[in-house]
């Protein structure tokens, strides 16, 4: 879908802006050619399109800030940028923007073991945090299934997560401190290397807020030994509601693995076909994975095995060796991949309550089935943060707007049963306006608020996370 294209006034103003640009960053940091900047005009949620005014790829916090100073005084906005994974439109740019891109800001500045910290630049990507750190046997906690690509802005942005934030949290509680320019081009520090901040919690405020706030540029991250071992257990099961309650029941033992992840039959086949890693034909399928000591692997497996039994599972596949366990994990990584060749689709971020599973996954099918539309569903079971793919076919007239009704249907009902509307992919544009559906005017007033104070000018990621009936007469206030 093609959002607006840029007013005369926008086309003027262009102009005066690069000039200034060009006094700040090398020649080869802005991008300005109409054909190039469609580079950016979307992130991983296609459906919606618009190419910026200009783009700039600055590469130190000192040009990030004289980027946002000029803006700021020229009253454009600024649209952050970190890898454009993001599957809720948290990147979207409007015509009349600069998009602000990190990739080239991707250095590691400082690390200390004996502290257990990585300071980099955020435009560095998730996987090579843990890169940078694992040949003294460490890593970075937080996994998303974009890791290999994703970048740490953006996860700070997001507050993403994983397949082992079960056990490890999510980026807030991996994130120590960060370094941020606000709108007007101040940088402020937030946080540090140490394990909690006195006064107020701002370091909480930032990670999460989807670039509403200022511009990280610079994060502190906390890294962990690697741990003595990992084993997984692969799970087969003849529904997706036993599969559920097996999640449920594994969580009230008070065993706590590293990860609990969740394919149902439609995945299994599309991952199967794709990667080849040996999934049993069931109707959903559980990957459980803990880790410790030979022993204290061995301990857990046996209760967890035996809670899995009493659910009558199809097939029950303990890893043995490193070989099993890439291969037992290789189908779960293809998952979003494998389904891309199906059709096209809409990735969901729904969290629920883990004992609401065995439900919600029953109202999802019954959905699919109303509106004649498959859905997938792949997810990180154990903190019930559900991720459905809705398949649809984007060039057929009307199948984009039933799926995106059938997932508002399926994020609603998420908050209806406990949850809430996103647990790391964001609200962006996709779900902006279902937050009337979880917050109530008085909370996202309060919400607002807080923008008002970081970003009095309303210039920050316009048209993203708040309603726009609520956050338009707003930001026209502002101007």
């Amino acid at each position: 879908m093609e959002m607006p294209k840029p007013s005369p006034d926008v086309l003027r103003r262009k102009g005066a802006v690069v000039a200034r640009l060009s006094q700040v960053l090398p020649q080869d940091a802005i991008i300005q050619d109409e054909a190039e900047t469609r580079a950016y005009e979307c992130d991983a949620l296609t459906a919606y399109k618009c190419a910026p005014m200009i783009a700039v790829l600055p590469s130190t916090t000192q040009q990030v800030s004289d980027v946002l100073r000029i803006c700021h005084e020229e009253g454009v906005p600024v649209v952050p940028r970190g890898a454009g994974t993001s599957l809720a439109g948290g990147a979207l740019p409007t015509a009349d923007c600069v998009i602000l891109g990190v990739a080239r800001m991707n250095d590691v500045l400082e690390v200390d073991y004996d502290n257990r910290f990585i300071r980099v630049q955020t435009g560095r990507t998730n996987l090579s945090v843990t890169g940078a750190v694992e040949e003294e046997d460490f890593f970075y906690a937080p996994d998303p299934s974009s890791q290999l690509a994703c970048a740490i802005a953006g996860n700070i942005a997001m507050n993403s997560g994983g397949a082992h934030c079960l056990k490890y949290g999510v980026t807030t509680n991996n994130l120590m401190g960060v370094t941020m320019v606000m709108m007007d081009g101040t940088v402020v520090e937030i946080g540090g290397a140490y394990l909690d901040a006195g006064g107020l919690d701002l370091l909480g405020v930032i990670c999460g807020s989807e670039g509403q706030l200022g511009v990280v540029t610079e994060a502190t991250l906390r890294i962990l030994r690697k741990p003595e071992g990992a084993r997984p257990v692969l799970m087969g099961f003849d529904d997706n509601e036993v599969a559920g309650q097996c999640v449920s029941d594994i969580i009230k033992s008070g065993i706590l693995p590293v990860a609990i992840e969740f394919m149902d039959r439609l995945c299994i086949q599309a991952s199967e076909k794709f990667a080849q890693a040996g999934y049993p034909d069931c109707e959903a399928l559980l990957i459980v994975e803990v880790e410790g000591s030979e022993a204290e692997i061995d301990s857990q497996l046996s209760k967890i095995v035996e809670i899995a039994k009493r659910h009558n599972p199809v097939e029950l596949r303990e890893s043995r060796s490193a070989e099993e366990s890439a291969r037992i994990w290789l189908g779960r990584k293809s998952a979003f991949g494998a389904m891309g060749q199906l059709n096209d689709y809409m990735c969901l971020d729904g969290t629920i309550p883990v004992s609401s599973l065995p439900f919600v996954l029953r109202r999802i099918g019954e959905l699919s089935k109303d509106y004649g539309l498959p859905v997938g569903n792949v997810f990180h079971a154990g903190d019930g943060n559900m991720h459905p793919l809705i398949l649809f076919d984007a060039n057929k007239p009307g199948d984009l707007e039933k799926c995106e009704a059938f997932g508002a249907d399926i994020l609603t009902l998420c908050v209806d049963a406990g949850g809430c509307l996103t647990g790391e992919h964001g609200v962006g544009i996709e779900k902006r306006d279902l937050m009337t559906h979880q917050y109530t005017p008085q909370d996202l007033e309060a919400q607002m608020a807080v923008k008002d104070v970081f970003d009095p000018g309303w210039l920050l990621n316009p048209a993203k996370v708040f309603p726009l009936a609520a956050s338009e007469p707003r930001r026209m206030a502002a101007e």
